[in-house]
């Protein structure tokens, strides 16, 4: 009997012990996290934005048709050490805007709104596929808000120049599709906007690029739907630029290589910028 009271009473300590423990905190759903999401009406419409961690700012810009849960890999790293900040953009996600027209003017326009809002002078910038278009613009419009950029997978124009053919081919028949039917339901409509967006846009000159004054770094893989000499000419015409082309990489950079992708990234807005000439080549 003394063995029984003995097991029992141990049994009844570890209980006790597992009770007292404190709950485990559960993982944010980024993209749908109440703790860290509100709504902030801008320029017509309610632009959804999460905010974790502390520090210095830091925005972080999707790619065409995506959202906030696209960084799920990248968000838990960063957060550590800056104060992360990322939105779906106009008419993707849970910033529903039903407007008929669509720019990266518009978005880019929308994010400096943003960070308005949030009383943020200026962040560091991360944009990705449209988001680096967008950083882009950001920096060209708004160039008090940049103090770092990091662009992976941005383009300059709407074309076979920028775009591989075979990527051209496999969005535009979606495009000729709906661009022929005169009605279209709530989400054709949707994806018409977006649709225009990539096949009809960005239209930012080359010189334009001479403007941008914060140290930045283009990014692209060595394998991605943007042309590897199209990314070159971008990292060639901005003044203070780096390149960095990840080997055996598509376009999908924060994703497939998150962990040198927030390293390398971090690493670049952490560290002055170096102009690299004469002899400091050779290092």
């Amino acid at each position: 009997m003394r063995n029984v009271t003995s097991l029992l009473t141990a049994f009844l300590l570890m209980a006790t012990a597992a009770c007292s423990q404190p709950a485990a905190q559960k993982k944010p759903v980024y993209g749908s996290d109440p703790t860290a999401g509100k709504y902030y009406n801008i320029r017509g419409f309610n632009m959804y934005c999460e905010v974790y961690g502390e520090g210095e700012p830091l925005l972080i810009i999707h790619g065409n048709g995506g959202d906030i849960s696209n960084f799920k890999e990248n968000i838990p790293y960063f957060s550590k050490n800056y104060k992360t900040i990322i939105a779906d953009s106009r008419g993707q996600g849970r910033s529903v805007d039903t407007g008929d027209s669509l720019s990266y003017e518009m978005m880019a326009d929308d994010y400096a709104a943003l960070l308005d809002a949030l009383k943020i002078p200026s962040a560091h910038v991360i944009g990705w596929s449209d988001g680096g278009i967008n950083g882009l613009l950001l920096a060209l419009r708004h160039p008090d808000k940049v103090k770092k950029l990091a662009i992976t997978g941005a383009n300059l124009q709407p074309d076979t120049n920028a775009v591989y053919q075979e990527v051209w081919d496999l969005v535009t028949p979606t495009y000729t599709r709906l661009q022929k039917k005169p009605v279209k339901t709530p989400a054709e409509k949707a994806e018409w906007k977006l649709l225009r967006l990539l096949v009809e846009q960005p239209h930012i000159p080359v010189e334009a690029l001479h403007k941008i004054e914060c140290p930045t770094l283009v990014i692209g893989g060595d394998h991605d739907v943007i042309r590897e000499e199209h990314t070159m000419l971008i990292y060639q015409n901005i003044p203070k630029a780096y390149l960095w082309i990840l080997p055996n990489s598509g376009h999908s950079t924060p994703v497939v290589y998150k962990d040198a992708f927030n390293t390398t990234v971090d690493q670049f807005l952490k560290q002055p910028y170096r102009a690299i000439r004469g002899t400091d080549r050779f290092r």
